[in-house]
C-alpha cells in the first residue's frame, strides 16, 4: 500500500506487528473496522495509531498480553473504497503486515478485473497470486458418479473398519468390480482435489505444478482449471 493510509504507515513502522481486520464497513467519506492487533509492544502500536492523522477514532475493546481488539474510524479506507467501486466485497478476515495486505475475493471475472483497475487508480500495487474457477460442488460429479459414491458411503465402504468390500458395492449396483473401482478412483480424485484447492494455506507451487506454468515476477497468474470433462459446470466465479 502507498504511504499515507494509517495501516500502511503504522504497519511499516512496526513490521513485527500483525493486523487482522475482522469486519469493515465503508461509508461515503470514512471507513469503520474492527481489527485484532498482535505485537510485542502493543501499547507503542496503539499510540502510533492514535497519533496518525488518518484515524479519527481508536477504541480498544479488549486487551491481552501482546494482543488488542480495536475499533477504528478512518478517513482513508483505500481497500474498502476499491472494493465498493468495483462492486466486489473483500473477504474477511484481512491480514496486513509491513504495509502489505493479503486480499481474497470471489466473483465474476469482470468484477475481479475491475477491482484491479480500482487498485491502480488508488495507487495500490498488487500481485495476483492465484486465480481459479470455483465449481459448484453439486456439479463436480456426474449423476452416475454421485449414485456410486452415495451407495459406497451407505454400504459402509468408507467406514473404518470397512463394513463392505468393493465387490459388494459393485454387486449392489449391478456393475463390474473393475468399473466400480475405476469410477470410485475418479470420484475420489475429483473430491480430494477440490477439497485441497479450498485449503487457505495451500502452497502456490502446487498450483503452478498443476497448471504446468510458471508465475512471473510481474504478477501474472496461473489458472488451475483442471476438472473432469464429464460433468457440466455452473456459471463461473473466480477466486483471486
Amino acid at each position: 500500500m502507498p504511504d499515507g493510509p494509517w495501516i500502511a504507515d503504522v504497519s511499516r513502522a512496526f513490521p513485527d506487528a500483525g493486523f487482522r481486520v475482522l469486519t469493515a464497513v465503508p461509508d461515503e467519506s470514512a471507513g469503520f473496522a474492527l481489527l485484532r492487533l498482535t505485537a510485542r509492544d502493543a501499547d507503542a502500536v496503539l499510540a502510533a495509531m492514535r497519533d496518525h492523522e488518518a484515524l479519527s477514532k481508536v477504541s480498544v475493546m479488549a486487551r491481552g498480553d501482546g494482543v488488542a481488539t480495536v475499533r477504528i474510524e478512518t478517513n482513508a479506507p483505500l481497500l474498502l473504497v476499491a472494493a465498493k467501486r468495483s462492486g466486489l466485497p473483500i473477504e474477511m478476515p484481512l491480514d496486513i503486515e509491513n504495509g502489505v495486505a493479503e486480499v481474497d475475493v470471489t466473483g465474476e471475472h469482470e468484477r475481479v478485473a475491475a477491482l484491479g483497475k480500482r487498485f491502480d487508480e488508488l495507487g495500490l500495487e498488487y500481485e495476483v497470486e492465484r486465480v481459479r474457477q470455483r465449481v459448484d460442488p453439486v456439479r463436480l460429479l456426474t449423476d452416475r458418479q454421485q449414485e456410486l459414491l452415495l451407495t459406497a458411503v451407505e454400504l459402509g465402504y468408507y467406514d473404518v473398519p470397512r463394513r463392505s468390500t468393493l465387490t459388494e458395492v459393485a454387486d449392489h449396483l449391478g456393475i463390474a468390480k473393475s468399473t466400480c473401482s475405476e469410477t470410485l478412483q475418479r470420484v475420489e480424485r475429483t473430491v480430494v482435489r477440490e477439497f485441497v484447492d479450498d485449503l487457505p494455506n495451500r502452497p502456490l507451487e502446487d498450483d503452478a505444478d498443476a497448471a504446468g506454468a510458471d508465475t512471473g515476477a510481474d504478477g501474472g497468474a496461473d489458472l488451475d482449471a483442471e476438472s473432469d470433462a464429464e460433468p457440466a459446470t455452473s456459471p463461473q466465479t473466480y477466486h483471486s
